[in-house]
């Protein structure tokens, strides 16, 4: 008589296949930029049906702010600073700062909400060198974030201790062709 033998069933709560970790990705450049991949990325990763959420810290926009994001497409919220002008100096009033802050708590929230696929902070590495935003809050934020959670960075001067948590790390640079 021959054995039979059960298969093997895989058991995803006790362990049976590892668990999908998310990436941290960095994107940046000597100077501001926009990164198109970075765009690219989350219009797709909305198209495939996954929740995405861009956050821009440093470009505001009439009527925008943590309170009343963008819905693009079905899967993609888009939210900016409530300001209605861009950032591009450490010089700034307290309401200025106050929306900043009010955007960098909102952002935290939403990625420990554990809702979200793929979350862009976009010009974050400059909010942080211009002291918009405590260093040791994003690292600390870095570290407990959702472990399924792909974070794309962007911005010029990436502080090393970010850098050095990155899976991935994209510098673009500008050439010259004589």
């Amino acid at each position: 008589m021959i054995a039979q033998v059960e298969p093997k069933r895989m058991d995803l709560e006790t362990g049976g296949l590892p668990a999908i970790e998310g990436m941290v990705q960095v994107f940046t450049a000597a100077q501001r930029s926009f990164f198109t991949a970075v765009i690219a990325q989350a219009i797709q990763t909305a198209a495939q049906g996954r929740p995405t959420l861009l956050v821009q810290f440093l470009k505001g926009g009439i009527g925008m702010g943590p309170d009343q994001p963008i819905q693009l497409c079905q899967n993609l919220r888009w939210i900016r600073c409530g300001l209605p002008n861009c950032v591009g100096t450490p010089s700034i009033t307290a309401a200025e700062q106050a929306q900043i802050s009010a955007l960098w708590h909102y952002t935290q929230t939403q990625i420990q909400s554990d809702q979200f696929s793929l979350v862009i902070l976009d010009e974050l590495s400059l909010a942080l060198h211009l002291g918009f935003i405590p260093e040791a809050e994003c690292l600390a934020m870095l570290e407990a974030r959702p472990r399924r959670l792909d974070l794309v960075l962007t911005g010029p001067h990436m502080p090393e201790a970010i850098l050095n948590l990155a899976d991935q790390i994209t510098e673009l640079r500008r050439s010259v062709f004589a």
